[in-house]
């Protein structure tokens, strides 16, 4: 058996579970004190490996500049608005909206560099995730619906932030010449940094004492969630090219969905398996219209790698 799709399943699992981590943590700790923990204990097995395979230079950071704006695009601002989504609505629903994560990524692509001639098979895919989402959150109902609207924005903001850190990689950092390795490395660490700089430490050990939601955040958000991820995801990418891995986007909301269902006792209701169809089956439609151009073919192929947050 290729192991490229034991670490596509492994992969797959560990992103969809990080939303009932999330959860649990948000009760003893605040949103941004889950994303200082998560970046910390993440961002200590990339920077081991980028430093064994001697993927850094110290000429690299003649791009910080670069490396600053997607740690807040791509890390800082993404994590924590998908840590406050989590807090607000149940796990199984905030894993559900990150599936439409594509949907926002192309948006912010083709808004910031209408690069990309969209077919009339991809903005059929655009409608019917977007319609995935108001089925989840259908705001028309107000308070009755039983979802917090907020959450839901706080989940479509990060999409967007994610989108945006797409469209930035594509204009600024394709040409660089720079692993996949080193850019995450560099990202993560300067996300480190600036999250540092706004997170409220006081109460940050009140999580100490519960043991389940520590381990959570640690090991399922911080080791397993972002360092094991990123080289998981590097390692199908290398095995089985960048557009197979990308398809893993479909397991997360999947995994999310059932997780929610057998260890937090959420409810599971026909219109959020309908939404997440929706969802699901928009991301299968824009992937499936996409037709590159020869010319930007060697771009996407560099970029693809910088994806690998917007299912982390």
């Amino acid at each position: 058996m290729n192991p490229a799709y034991l670490a596509f399943a492994l992969l797959g699992l560990i992103w969809g579970s990080n939303f009932l981590f999330m959860k649990e943590a948000s009760v003893w700790i605040s949103p941004a004190q889950i994303v200082f923990l998560r970046v910390l204990f993440g961002f200590v097995p990339i920077l081991a490996f980028a430093l064994a395979t001697r993927a850094l230079k110290w000429r690299h950071l003649r791009h910080a500049h670069h490396f600053i704006v997607m740690s807040l695009l791509a890390t800082t601002v993404y994590y924590y608005a998908f840590a406050k989504g989590a807090a607000l609505l149940l796990s199984s629903v905030a894993g559900m909206l990150s599936g439409a994560i594509p949907l926002f990524s192309f948006l912010c692509v083709w808004a910031l560099l209408r690069d990309e001639r969209p077919s009339g098979r991809m903005i059929a895919g655009v409608l019917c995730g977007f319609l995935g989402v108001s089925l989840i959150a259908h705001p028309w109902t107000g308070a009755a619906s039983g979802v917090n609207l907020q959450g839901v924005l706080y989940m479509v903001a990060g999409s967007l932030s994610v989108g945006c850190s797409f469209a930035y990689a594509r204009r600024f950092l394709t040409g660089l010449e720079l692993s996949p390795l080193a850019l995450s490395t560099w990202q993560i660490g300067f996300a480190l940094l600036t999250i540092s700089c706004v997170t409220d430490f006081q109460g940050i050990t009140r999580i100490a004492p519960h043991m389940g939601a520590l381990a959570g955040l640690v090991l399922g958000l911080g080791l397993f969630g972002t360092g094991v991820a990123y080289m998981l995801y590097y390692f199908i990418v290398q095995r089985l090219g960048a557009l197979a891995a990308s398809s893993v986007t479909y397991i997360p909301p999947v995994v999310a969905l059932l997780m929610g269902l057998v260890f937090a006792g959420e409810p599971l209701k026909p219109l959020h398996l309908l939404a997440m169809a929706c969802i699901l089956g928009g991301v299968y439609l824009l992937q499936s219209g996409r037709q590159p151009k020869p010319a930007q073919a060697h771009m996407r192929r560099s970029a693809k790698p910088l994806q690998a947050d917007a299912r982390l």
